[in-house]
């Protein structure tokens, strides 16, 4: 059954995506907004950095910003998860899981990403909780606490140095023998800071925050907040089959407008960009969606 038309298809409709949504509706273009329901930072307690919005949970902001954008008569949004599409720039043809076939001008894509957790018992139940990524969205919380870091490459002392910014109570956990030279963390000016060098068994934790870290001999170590940068695939494989390229970390590539090398196709959102907090997500939003109607008023 193929639906109506419409000038833009926003896939993904979470901060990035409802931001576009905005402009767009605001711009009167018909807009439809297509949500698996699946936002990345959906066990996150509190956000931050965010004017107006500290300590919001993220689901309050969300849903607040989905009732302010549906107050725009142009806009729709569906639960539905896109699977295929097909077309090309002023002809695209959207079809998802409920067997919906949508067609559009324009489409943007605000998936997100797709964190790969560790296989390590305790990580995933305390991610976005007291396993964290970014200490500019979660260092204040943990400020002055037993901290650690999970990380074993070259990048690690860089990590070392932000982190030590919030606390003096650091270790650096490799879960292995270090692969990087030890050496240049010798003139890191932590006192009690080390490197501890043990595979990590499991993360105690009660409701996702952390108590103590067990380790494969037996041992184990109190841990009130630890930090990783763990890999990540696109939530969504359509953009690189439709052309779209991806950088060397894997971030769909975009101008600074949010557009695609593949005319009609923008993106915006953790999908494009290492910065991943609210806000940046919704000023790409709010940039992508102004451009998508320039492009349309030029054509």
């Amino acid at each position: 059954m193929k639906d109506r038309d419409f000038d833009v298809i926003i896939i993904g409709g979470s901060y990035a995506g409802l931001s576009a949504a905005m402009a767009l509706g605001r711009a009167i273009r018909n807009v439809l907004i297509i949500d698996a329901g699946q936002p990345c930072n959906r066990q996150t307690p509190h956000s931050h950095n965010f004017l107006t919005q500290d300590g919001a949970t993220p689901v309050a902001i969300s849903s607040l910003a989905k009732s302010q954008v549906l107050a725009y008569p142009t806009v729709q949004f569906v639960n539905d998860t896109v699977f295929d599409v097909l077309g090309f720039d002023n002809n695209f043809l959207i079809k998802t899981a409920a067997g919906k076939i949508h067609t559009t001008r324009k489409i943007l894509f605000s998936t997100g990403i797709k964190d790969i957790i560790p296989a390590i018992p305790g990580f995933a139940e305390s991610w976005g909780i007291s396993v964290i990524h970014c200490p500019y969205c979660h260092g204040y919380e943990y400020k002055g606490q037993n901290t650690g870091i999970l990380a074993n490459d070259d990048m690690a002392i860089d990590f070392v140095k932000l982190i030590g910014n919030w606390t003096q109570k650091l270790t650096l956990f490799t879960n292995g023998k270090a692969v990087f030279d030890k050496g240049k963390f010798d003139k890191i000016s932590i006192p009690g800071f080390e490197i501890v060098e043990k595979e990590i068994a499991e993360l105690i934790h009660e409701n996702g925050h952390l108590k103590e870290i067990v380790f494969k001999d037996g041992s184990v170590q109190e841990i009130d907040a630890l930090y990783a940068r763990v890999p990540f695939v696109q939530h969504t494989d359509i953009p690189a089959k439709l052309g779209c390229e991806l950088n060397q970390m894997g971030h769909i590539k975009v101008d600074e407008f949010g557009k695609t090398a593949i005319a009609g196709i923008y993106a915006a959102g953790d999908n494009t960009s290492r910065l991943r907090s609210v806000s940046s997500a919704v000023a790409a939003g709010t940039t992508a969606g102004a451009f998508l109607n320039h492009e349309l008023i030029a054509e």
